[in-house]
This record gives C-alpha cells, sequence and structure tokens, in this order.
C-alpha cells in the first residue's frame, strides 16, 4: 500500500451511505487531531494520516499511515496497530459493539461506540507506530 495524490475530499463524497459519509468525516477530522497530520489516500480506498516507516525481522520494510481508516459497505474499518487486541483489552472493553481483526478494528457507527476509548485506541496505536510507546509492543 501506498500514499497516493487522490483526493481524500472526492474519496468522501462518493461514500454511498450519508451516515456512513458523516461518521467517515468525523472519524477524519479525530485521526487528524490525535497525528496531527493531515488526511490522504493510501491506495483506492483508505485514509491515512502521517506515516511510519517498518522493518520486519525478515528484511521486508516500507511505509505506512500512523492511523487510517476505510468507510467500506458495512463498517467503519480502523487500522490500528497489529494484534492490537490483545494489547488493549481495558479500552476494547469499554468500547462498545465492534469487530476486531489481526490490525483492523471494525464499527457499524461512531455513535454506538464510547468515544473516549476510540480515542485511546487510535491514540495509542500512533504512539507505538511512532515509537514513543514500546512497552505495549
Amino acid at each position: 500500500m501506498r500514499q497516493t495524490g487522490a483526493s481524500v475530499a472526492e474519496f468522501l463524497d462518493r461514500v454511498p451511505d450519508e451516515l456512513r459519509r458523516e461518521d467517515a468525516h468525523r472519524l477524519c477530522a479525530l485521526m487528524q487531531e490525535i497525528t496531527s497530520n493531515p488526511p490522504a489516500m493510501w491506495g483506492t480506498s483508505i485514509i491515512g494520516f502521517g506515516r511510519y516507516h517498518y522493518r520486519y525481522a525478515s528484511g521486508r520494510e516500507g511505509d505506512g499511515p500512523l492511523a487510517g481508516f476505510s468507510p467500506r459497505g458495512q463498517h467503519l474499518v480502523i487500522y490500528l496497530v497489529g494484534e492490537f487486541a490483545d494489547r488493549h483489552r481495558a479500552a476494547l472493553a469499554r468500547l462498545g459493539p465492534h469487530k476486531t481483526g489481526k490490525g483492523c478494528l471494525y464499527v457499524k457507527r461512531l455513535d454506538d461506540v464510547d468515544h473516549d476509548a476510540l480515542r485511546e485506541l487510535i491514540d495509542r496505536s500512533a504512539r507505538i507506530h511512532r515509537g514513543i510507546d514500546r512497552a505495549s509492543t
């Protein structure tokens, strides 16, 4: 996945569901506030904020956004540090209705989740990517 020059505003304007589009705008503002970075398109459907460089033990390396999300059909997919569900159980317990994947958090509506818990998860993930919070890695 690479950062592109595509317009975030145009991408958000094309989100077909009005409520999902409103949530995407709100999540965009929240992630920009947390990371202090403007939104940018990564690939064709991910909005990312900031950049970090990673290198795996295998030697594979690349860049990724500090925080990112995609307004998909059924959920807002929020991209967090890998295996965050094991690391941040307390925040997830407060979050409200959600599903998790290895590095993804799925929520249907922002109004259904605890905003402080969501902010904590996004902030903690960005801090880990920045190398500020290594105690959680």
